[in-house]
């Protein structure tokens, strides 16, 4: 293997889902005695090491399409069976299967002694394990069970059957091995086999397998064994297959021998023998030539022609060797093994390094008849793993065995944050949270050990794990500002420096502990590949990781030293750009970085020349760049950077805008993909963007520095090179891959799709549906507003699938459009405004994108920039338009769609709308009065909308107490009902407040009547005249103001008899005896009649009820006439009444009369 190149990288991918409704905990019965009381007692393991498994492997259904694989693993002791499925395309209108299934076990599993299987007959999943206890268990799922917890949640019942075997009373299980449904093989330590066949007579029910033993000397039924180690036959390997044949069935074992021997199954016989290598051994070297028990990974047989199959044998013995054999049969009967290469040996290279490797796993697949095959080998050291490729055809394997293999790059780099200083804009903690909290990266159990671990080392109380994601970061912020305090220096003057120091160094202790804990998650269990889509898969201790092919730029970064498109140019200008920025201190990458960031964004009038000289002015990262740096560059780019040219920038330009364009008949839609397809995207794009915003921006810097590096003016880099150009495209991948930044980094909760929620509890208690309530996930902005976006043009998943989506989706020509404006509106329906206003920057400055910002400030209370923003899009959101798109993420519904484009009035109706929503009163006003100015004879139902702004805009006066500018609003309402209802809430409003006397003061043109109908009214309804709302007085005023005296005696006449009623007339109110509250209404009575013609100083009064006739129930009120004088004698009668109770002279009986003296 002379070199090795990066042709596939790998994308780790957490197993932590998204929501923890997704995990389905199920406890399988048993029928032996139980070891363990509860499977709550398995929970005192530590969190790191339950989520981590011992054995995992993907399985792949073979006669059904979706669910398809399935990534099964064994946890927390060998006593829980977890089972998810990992497709990354589902067909359409097709639930997502996204739960995951943990089954518990009473008793150990036995981890080599688990098996899948697919039922040819039934599209579901069989799944068989062999415990401790010798029972072997049998449940059967239908897809339904991974897309649906009302499935699973009521019990598995009949879907799970116990078999306790009698076979293992004297023998040992050493391996489980589905041949079908009906049909399975257990491997024992003594080297025999044992065969379970579905029983189908009538006593299936108690004993469902039938057992038959068997060894190389046929079939028999003698339970005499041992119990002691592996036997020397024993399968350390054991691979079924049927050749494509009816009725046949081999099995072809590795044991420990070194031997390979192949097994009819159908009559028990060894039907061929053979040495692993196909060498002569001596006997008594036997010993030499002995596998480990550990080395399972030693066979695999490929192929779909009938009667023919490839296989290939591995060899660990020594530095190991593949073999590869033509397997061959023509009846159920017979196999023949044949060696392919006798004559050549194929040993594998580890990968380069002086760290000892093992081949720890290997997987082939064969493309097709024509393309060949695929070899794919895992190598380990300790807890490091790689991987390569081989593409090969049989006729030139040997050729390329030696010099084409391809490797999987993996980055084995740690993310730290960048060293904090004085100058530094962004606090410490929210950088190191932004590290540790970033999507995928840490799964939260890790975070809570890391946590935990941390607080014991500082001699803190352990806190409680939180339930949600601020809690954590609460908790963690907590911890390390526990551990610094902010005291003064020598000089008296708080030490922020020391502070930041030691807020710092507690940050990396913690960050050193997380890695620690993190670090073992990433053991390699297995190397999966499924043959149809050729995409493998390296299966962790704790995650995931999908092997894809490399991009472009990719493939140009990772292999600095080979050519690209016969050139090493692009190579050359890549990688000169990454070294020049390391030498760069982390206060000076700030620097750059907050220069470049307004480029970006903020329009300018300079010129191309003009903003690189700013930048290189404002940066100056030319004081720290030393001679050796400068010289660096000069090597790889030459003397004056004459390799620098236009068309270089426009190659290395060209591997940031990879777009994927496949063939796919237009209109098709497209395949959709599962949440788990997602993840895998999301994760790809953030090593994507992460990778070229990197390359993009240390070429930004290079061309800065470049073009003012010469000697002579004659030598610039703008003579070669269109660098003003070169600059501007940079700055548009930089801001893309910067939206892509942020959305790849963001957390969004959204709720569960309903398929997804808890339906087995009905039974409608208010705790249940406030449970259901809760359930959400937490995804990606990128996943949450871009992800039904993505899919698959054609079924089928390869390595280069999930690199072409995740490519196209960085490139700038992309057909999939970043628009700020829509992903702001699906954050607004989240009730996310704090998140949508980080997205500003990126959006344009069109009316709807300036209308969203207006949303997006109302939903933060900022009032001030929300108007602003809705007064620059008024023009542009009111004119008519043809076909306007209507697409704002759910953030308007129909009717306010109807009142966009429909001219200024209906727009700013809509903004009024939104303002009262708020409660912002005061800008109702403002737009309502705007709206008013634009109503005319043009406005379609220009009544309507005027009436409707006018009640807003009296409404929004009300509310804040504007009342001239309410009763101008009451007076302009030409709908009489609507206007008689806004009056009485004006007047009640007014009144309620005590804003007696402006009321009077107001004039209501037109509608003076109805006021004092109003008034009148609330006189009538009012009982208590004292402590209520004076409205006596209030009427009283309105009609002297109008000069209606007669009107306000009437009034004052009202109240005294009100204040009668309530026994309150005879309450002094001075300090005459004789002044009273009635006796008061009395003299103001006298007054008012005294201000009209003596004929006229009379009002009507309503008196007491009598009965119509004498015996009849019915009774009329009267009226009379009172005038001036009846109402001064009725004063003069209430003071001597007054004067006469102060003397004691007044009856004891109810017919008495008062003695007057």
């Amino acid at each position: 293997m002379d070199t090795l190149t990066y042709f596939y990288k790998e994308t780790r991918l957490n197993l932590e889902p998204s929501s923890g409704s997704y995990v389905v905990d199920i406890e399988l019965p048993t029928i032996a005695r139980s070891q363990r009381q509860t499977s709550k007692s398995t929970k005192a393991t530590a969190k790191t090491d339950a989520s981590r498994a011992t054995v995992s492997s993907i399985y792949y259904r073979r006669h059904h399409d979706f669910p398809k694989g399935f990534l099964w693993r064994v946890l927390e002791d060998d006593t829980v069976l977890s089972i998810r499925v990992v497709d990354i395309y589902k067909p359409k209108k097709v639930s997502d299967a996204n739960l995951v299934l943990n089954f518990h076990f009473q008793h150990q599993i036995i981890p080599t002694c688990v098996a899948l299987c697919d039922p040819s007959d039934h599209d579901a999943l069989s799944i068989f394990v062999l415990d401790a206890a010798n029972q072997l268990y049998t449940v059967f799922l239908r897809p339904d069970s991974f897309c649906k917890r009302s499935f699973v949640e009521t019990g598995l019942g009949d879907a799970c059957k116990i078999f306790q075997s009698n076979a293992f009373s004297t023998k040992q299980p050493y391996r489980l091995i589905a041949v079908n449904s009906d049909q399975l093989v257990v491997n024992l330590k003594d080297g025999g086999h044992v065969r379970f066949a579905k029983n189908a007579s009538h006593n299936a029910p108690h004993i469902p397998w039938k057992e038959t033993f068997y060894n190389a000397n046929g079939w028999f039924r003698n339970l005499l064994g041992s119990k002691g180690d592996l036997d020397i036959k024993a399968a350390a390997a054991a691979v079924q297959t049927s050749l494509g044949l009816d009725n046949a069935s081999f099995l072809f074992t590795v044991c420990l021998d070194h031997r390979l021997r192949v097994w009819n199954l159908n009559n028990a016989q060894i039907v061929g023998t053979l040495d692993l290598l196909n060498s002569p051994r001596d006997p008594h070297e036997s010993g030499k030539w002995q596998l480990d028990k550990s080395q399972t990974n030693v066979i695999r047989i490929i192929g779909g022609t009938e009667g023919k199959r490839l296989c290939v044998t591995y060899s660990p013995v020594g530095a190991g060797e593949f073999k590869f054999w033509t397997l061959t049969s023509e009846n159920e009967d017979s196999v023949g093994v044949d060696d392919i290469f006798p004559n050549d040996h194929f040993v594998p290279s580890p990968p380069p390094g002086s760290d000892v490797w093992t081949l720890a796993d290997f997987s082939v697949i064969e493309r097709s008849a024509t393309r060949g095959y695929k070899l794919w080998l895992l190598w380990k050291n300790n807890m490091a793993y790689r991987v390569q490729e081989l593409s090969f055809l049989m006729d030139d394997l040997v050729h390329r065995w030696g010099n084409r293999w391809r490797s999987v790059f993996s980055d084995t780099g740690i993310p730290t944050a960048q060293v904090s200083s004085a100058s530094d804009p962004t606090d410490p903690t929210e950088k190191w949270l932004q590290l540790i909290l970033f999507p995928g990266r840490f799964p939260r159990v890790t975070i809570e050990s890391a946590l935990s671990a941390y607080e014991g080392a500082i001699g803190r109380k352990v806190s409680a794990p939180s339930r949600n994601g601020d809690g954590l970061t609460e908790s963690i912020c907590s911890a390390i500002a526990s551990t610094s305090s902010l005291n003064k220096a020598s000089s008296g003057d708080m030490d922020h420096e020391q502070f930041r120091t030691s807020s710092e160094m507690q940050w990396r202790k913690f960050y050193r502990i997380l890695l620690e804990l993190d670090k073992p998650r990433g053991e390699a269990l297995a190397l999966s590949c499924e043959s149809e889509s050729s995409m493998p898969w390296i299966v962790c201790a704790d995650r995931i990781s999908a092997i894809r092919e490399c991009s472009e730029l990719e493939q140009v970064c990772h292999n600095p030293g080979s050519k690209f498109e016969d050139s090493m140019g692009v190579p050359s200008l890549v990688t000169t750009g990454l070294n020049f920025i390391d030498s760069f201190s982390d206060s000076m990458l700030q620097v750059c970085h907050s220069i470049i960031r307004p480029e970006m964004f903020e329009e300018t009038s300079k010129t191309d020349q003009e903003r690189l000289q700013f930048v290189s002015d404002k940066a100056a990262f030319w004081r720290q760049i030393s001679e050796e740096d400068c010289t660096q560059v000069t090597d790889a780019l030459g003397q004056n950077f004459d390799v620098v040219t236009t068309a270089l920038y426009d190659r290395v330009l060209a591997t940031f805008n990879e777009t994927w364009h496949p063939q796919h008949p237009p209109g098709l839609p497209l395949v959709p993909l599962t949440e788990f397809g997602r993840k895998v995207i999301v994760r790809t794009v953030q090593d994507m963007v992460e990778l070229q915003w990197n390359i993009c921006f240390s070429q930004l810097i290079l061309l800065v520095h470049m073009e003012f590096e010469f000697d002579h003016p004659k030598d610039a880099l703008h003579n070669k090179a269109e660098i003003g150009v070169v600059y501007r495209n940079m700055l548009v991948i930089l801001k893309r891959l910067e939206l892509l930044r942020w959305l790849a980094g963001t957390h969004i909760s959204t709720p569960l799709p309903k398929a997804d929620r808890s339906t087995s509890m009905s039974n409608g208690s208010p705790l249940v549906s406030k449970r259901l309530a809760e359930e959400h996930r937490v995804i990606t902005a990128l996943e949450g507003n871009v992800g039904h976006l993505l899919g698959l043009h054609e079924v089928g998943s390869s390595p280069s699938i999930i690199t072409n989506i995740a490519a196209d989706l960085c490139a700038p020509d992309s057909d999939v459009e970043l628009q700020p404006q829509y992903i702001q509106c699906g954050l607004l329906v989240r009730d996310r405004a704090d998140l949508a206003i980080e997205l500003t920057p990126f959006c344009a400055h069109d009316p709807f994108s300036t209308y969203v910002q207006g949303r997006v400030y109302i939903a933060l209370k900022d009032y001030t920039s929300a108007v602003t923003h809705f007064k620059r899009a008024a023009y542009g959101m009111s004119i008519s338009q043809a076909n306007p798109q209507r697409h704002s993420s759910g953030l308007l519904d129909e009717t306010e769609w109807n009142l966009l484009y429909a001219g200024l009035p209906r727009y700013y109706a809509h903004i009024i709308a939104l303002f009262e929503q708020q409660k912002a009163f005061s800008f109702v006003i403002e737009f309502a009065r705007l709206a008013l100015q634009f109503v005319n004879n043009k406005t379609e139902d220009a009544d309507k909308v005027r009436t409707e702004v006018q009640c807003r805009l009296f409404n929004g006066a009300i509310a804040t107490s504007q009342f001239e500018l309410a009763h101008s609003a009451v007076v302009g309402i030409k709908d009489h009902a609507l206007q008689h209802s806004c009056l009485r809430a004006l007047i009640q409003r007014m009144c309620d407040n005590l804003h007696n006397s402006e009321l009077v003061d107001l004039t209501f043109p037109g509608l003076q009547g109805a006021v004092d109908e109003v008034l009148a009214q609330h006189c009538q309804d009012t009982v208590d005249v004292i402590t209520g709302v004076p409205y006596h007085q209030i009427l009283y005023a309105w009609r002297i103001k109008r000069n209606n005296y007669r009107g306000a005696a009437a009034v004052l006449l009202d109240r005294i008899q009100k204040l009668r009623q309530l026994g309150e007339g005879d309450q002094v109110t001075g300090d005459d005896i004789l002044d009273t509250a009635v006796t008061r209404q009395y003299l103001m009575l006298i007054n008012v009649l005294s201000c009209v013609e003596q004929r006229q100083a009379w009002v009507t009064v309503e008196g007491p009820p009598h009965p119509v006739e004498a015996g009849t129930g019915t009774s009329l009120a009267t009226r009379r006439v009172v005038t001036l004088t009846d109402i001064r004698k009725e004063y003069q009668d209430e003071l001597d009444r007054i004067a006469a109770i102060h003397n004691d002279q007044f009856g004891f009986a109810a017919g008495d009369e008062m003695e007057i003296l």
